[in-house]
């Protein structure tokens, strides 16, 4: 396949692979992308293990992946399967240009393809033109807390990268649950937590604070010991 050629991809259900229709144009890098906001972010999100991959989570998938909005509808995203690398370049980027979610269709250009929850992070820039961008990390802590913790979720029926996922991400806004919080689960997606906002210290804090609280809740959930004397 040539630089400039488009590839239609649709690729089987596993954690971490595309399962939309992705047609990608292999380009340079844009020199008007700027990373540093959005890698200095990905990076200590790497380095908590929200962002990742290890061997004996998710068949050995990379895992998690983080965007930022480009010009209207456009998206910076990281790309697909680079969840394992400490650090990303500009080449890890892609630009994703238009979805059609009804179709399960994206178009994006770059050095990379994007992505496989793409399709999501489209539906969460859809919802509210001031959200400037989007975190998706796995944490188990976060995601088996979303009953304890009454966290906004997508059903368990519903699986990731499809326009299900989409429609769901698009009811949740309208059902006015994520008008106090900006963070929900994916119950049909093993650990999945996405969180947005209108830059990247608030989509970082719900986050970070939400897995905070939920390990506290684990904690006090815990049997305390008893002590001999006792």
């Amino acid at each position: 396949m040539t630089g400039k050629s488009q590839a239609l991809i649709i690729m089987q259900e596993t954690e971490g692979v595309i399962k939309y229709q992705l047609h990608h144009q292999s380009t340079a890098v844009n020199p008007e992308w700027n990373i540093a906001a959005i890698n200095t972010w990905r990076t200590l999100l790497y380095q908590l293990e929200l962002i990742g991959q290890q061997a004996d989570r998710y068949m050995g998938y990379g895992y998690g992946n983080i965007s930022q909005r480009f010009k209207d509808e456009q998206f910076l995203i990281s790309g697909t399967q680079t969840g394992g690398l400490a650090e990303l370049s500009i080449e890890n980027y892609c630009l994703v240009e238009k979805t059609d979610l009804n179709n399960n269709t994206l178009y994006s250009i770059g050095p990379c393809k994007p992505s496989s929850e793409a399709l999501s992070h489209a539906s969460v820039y859809r919802q509210d033109k001031s959200i400037q961008c989007i975190i998706h990390a796995h944490s188990p802590e976060i995601w088996q807390a979303t009953k304890v913790l009454n966290l906004a979720c997508t059903p368990q029926d519903i699986a990731y990268g499809t326009p299900d996922m989409a429609y769901a991400i698009s009811q949740l806004f309208n059902s006015g649950q994520l008008e106090q919080q900006t963070l929900f689960t994916m119950l049909g997606h093993e650990d999945g937590v996405i969180s947005f906002g209108q830059d990247f210290p608030q989509a970082a804090f719900a986050m970070i604070n939400t897995l905070a609280t939920a390990r506290q809740q684990q904690s006090l959930s815990k049997p305390r010991r008893q002590c001999g004397k006792c």
